[in-house]
C-alpha cells in the first residue's frame, strides 16, 4: 500500500512516532506538505503541544482541509494525544476564555482542561502524567478491534496531557481512563481513530496498537 504520513504541524512528537510505525512494519514519512498528506495511504497526527497553536498552523498551512477531505474519503487516520483532541470540533487550550479554536470537526464535542479534583473533592495532579489503565466500554465491539486486538481490558498505557476530550456522541467512545474523573481515551468516527495515550511510549502494548493500526490500514 501507499506510505503512512506522520503530519508535521510544528508541535508533534515526530521522530518517535515515525520510529514506532517503522517498528510496526509501516513505511512512515514525516511531512508538513498537504500534497504529501493527500497521497498517503494512512495519516498519523502525533501529539505534543497546545491545541490553539497546532490548529492555527494546520489551518494556515492547508493541512486542516486536506486531512478533513482524506478522512471523509475513508483513509485510515490515527490521532495521538493532541492528535485525538484535534479530531474534535473545538478546543480552548491556548485561547483566552471564552473563545475557542476550531478543530477538524470529525468528532462532535470539545476539548477542556483535565479536572483537578474528583467527585469527593480529592485533588489530582495536572498534567496527568504516567501509566494508567485503559478500560474498554465493550470488549466485543468490533469497532475497537482494529486497534486493540490482542490487548486485554485494563492494560496500562503512558499518558502525558493537561486537556481531555468531551465527546457528544457516546457511540464514538470506545475506551476510557480515569484521572480524577473518567474521560474518553480511545475514540472512533468512520476510519478515524484517536488515542489519548502515547502508543510510541507505551512499550510492547503500545507497539501492538501501532501494529494493529498498520494492519488495519493495509487491509483496506
Amino acid at each position: 500500500m501507499a506510505y503512512f504520513v506522520v503530519v508535521d504541524y510544528c508541535k508533534g512528537n515526530l521522530r518517535s512516532m515515525q520510529k514506532g510505525l517503522q517498528l510496526a512494519g509501516a513505511e512512515a514519512r514525516v511531512s508538513a506538505d498537504p500534497a504529501v498528506i493527500a497521497r498517503a495511504g494512512a495519516i498519523v497526527l502525533p501529539g505534543v503541544g497546545a491545541f490553539a497553536d497546532a490548529a492555527g498552523f494546520m489551518q494556515t498551512s492547508g493541512q486542516m482541509e486536506v486531512i478533513r477531505e482524506r478522512i471523509a474519503e475513508g483513509v485510515p487516520f490515527l490521532g495521538v494525544c493532541l492528535g485525538l483532541q484535534l479530531l474534535m470540533e473545538r478546543g480552548n487550550e491556548g485561547v483566552p476564555s471564552p473563545d475557542w479554536m476550531e478543530g477538524l470537526g470529525v468528532v462532535s464535542g470539545c476539548v477542556r482542561r483535565v479536572d483537578a479534583a474528583d467527585e469527593r473533592g480529592r485533588f489530582y495532579k495536572v498534567p496527568h502524567v504516567g501509566w494508567n489503565q485503559v478500560h474498554c466500554k465493550d470488549e466485543t465491539d468490533a469497532r475497537l478491534a482494529p486497534l486493540f486486538a490482542g490487548i486485554d481490558d485494563g492494560s496500562n498505557f503512558y499518558f502525558t496531557h493537561s486537556y481531555r476530550a468531551e465527546v457528544t456522541d457516546q457511540q464514538d467512545i470506545l475506551a476510557t481512563v480515569t484521572h480524577a474523573r473518567s474521560f474518553p481515551c480511545v475514540i472512533r468516527k468512520m476510519n478515524a481513530f484517536g488515542v489519548q495515550f502515547h502508543p510510541e511510549k507505551s512499550s510492547h502494548k503500545g507497539l501492538r496498537v501501532l501494529q494493529n493500526f498498520a494492519a488495519f490500514a493495509r487491509s483496506l
